[in-house]
């Protein structure tokens, strides 16, 4: 989407928004810092070195604020310029953008609540409050902005969703037929990789494959040097997430566990079936929400499974929150399900997905379900397959 294209969606945003009011989106970047700053222009710009502005009022044209150095690499954005080149001429064209008494949304976050919206450091806020202006955080705009899905970025996340399940389960199975030789975690996530090449599929990381305590790590990374022989009765989990390798493409992300054996344990099976509960439980309090005419806020989400997990004696072992939102990255920018490492009061609005992904973490053993959710306007729609019993691996 081109920037004129966004400003309209911006400006239609900052005008129906009355709590706050917001007379702007101010979009700061200097090396990189911002992602949002490339995603709102929307196309190439090549190394920016100096500070940038990209001015986004409720009405009217927007306006780029850059250094001379920097100025070229916005050409053919068509996009008016207000170039400074020394320090005292940047803060004027600031403050000529910045009445007294402005209100611009920055990718700031009080207090640092949000993490994942906090992308402009103290000085810069301290700088547009200076000018007159007041900054409030732009989280729930870059989510309406940048976030939302169109069809064709939901069916790339199907097909890569698609070929996730199909890889897991050849995974499964490639742990049988080579039990005798006693396959590590690493060389099972290296599987995993070669079958990611070979589908098509690119990842920044990952995956996790994890046995028995190793499970209880959430993010363990099976190493080569330190990586476990899988054998009979351990208990396996595999997390993975790729996207297809094309422009434009957006993640899927999976957890699924298994037991090396015929009959699962007792144990095992009984978190199983509470991290599952609390997983279907998410999804029912958001399908009902929506159909009672409301779109949850994340950390509402998170609480509903966070509650049925507690209920059954397992609350301090759910050591992270419910899920994540999913996009061009595996953790995108969207609504977290959250109320315990944050409060993400950001509703969860048609055009988002997001991980639904409870666990609990014991030391011995842990246990996460993972799916991917979508956000559409009947409600959620589950985009990748829900795991119901625990796969058995035999030879």
């Amino acid at each position: 989407m081109s920037v004129h294209s966004l400003l309209s969606v911006v400006q239609d945003y900052l005008r129906d928004t009355v709590d706050p009011k917001i007379d702007a989106w101010l979009v700061h970047d200097y090396h990189d810092s911002n992602p949002a700053f490339r995603k709102v222009l929307g196309q190439e710009i090549g190394m920016i070195t100096r500070p940038a502005y990209l001015y986004m009022p409720s009405a009217g044209e927007p306006v780029l604020v850059c250094h001379h150095v920097d100025a070229g690499k916005f050409d053919g954005l068509d996009i008016p310029l207000a170039i400074y080149r020394s320090r005292r001429s940047m803060v004027e064209e600031l403050g000529k953008l910045l009445p007294s008494g402005a209100v611009v949304a920055m990718e700031y976050s009080p207090l640092g609540t949000l993490p994942r919206a906090s992308k402009v450091d103290a000085g810069t806020v301290e700088l547009v409050r200076s000018l007159g202006a007041e900054v409030e955080s732009s989280a729930d705009l870059v989510q309406h902005a940048t976030q939302r899905w169109t069809e064709l970025h939901l069916a790339s996340h199907k097909r890569a969703s698609a070929k996730l399940h199909a890889i897991v389960t050849e995974a499964f199975r490639y742990i049988g037929q080579n039990l005798s030789d006693g396959p590590t975690e690493f060389q099972v996530a290296e599987f995993i990789r070669r079958r990611f090449a070979e589908e098509g599929l690119v990842t920044a990381d990952g995956p996790i494959v994890a046995t028995n305590e190793h499970a209880s790590d959430p993010h363990y990374e099976p190493l080569e040097h330190r990586s476990r022989p899988i054998v009979s009765g351990d208990w396996v989990l595999i997390d993975l997430w790729a996207k297809e390798d094309a422009e434009d493409s957006t993640y899927g992300d999976i957890t699924w566990v298994a037991y090396v054996g015929d009959i699962v344990g007792e144990e095992h099976q009984r978190v199983f079936d509470v991290v599952t509960g609390a997983r279907d439980e998410a999804l029912s309090y958001l399908a009902s929400e929506v159909k009672a005419g409301r779109f949850p806020q994340g950390f509402q989400a998170d609480e509903a499974a966070r509650r049925y997990i507690a209920d059954r004696g397992y609350g301090e072992y759910f050591t992270h929150r419910l899920g994540h939102s999913i996009s061009h990255e595996v953790h995108g920018d969207a609504v977290n399900l959250d109320s315990f490492e944050t409060e993400d009061t950001r509703r969860i609005v048609p055009g988002i997905c997001f991980s639904v992904e409870p666990g609990i973490y014991l030391p011995e053993f842990g246990v996460r379900s993972e799916i991917d959710v979508y956000m559409s306007e009947e409600g959620p729609q589950p985009t990748t397959e829900i795991q119901r019993d625990v796969v058995l691996i035999k030879p």
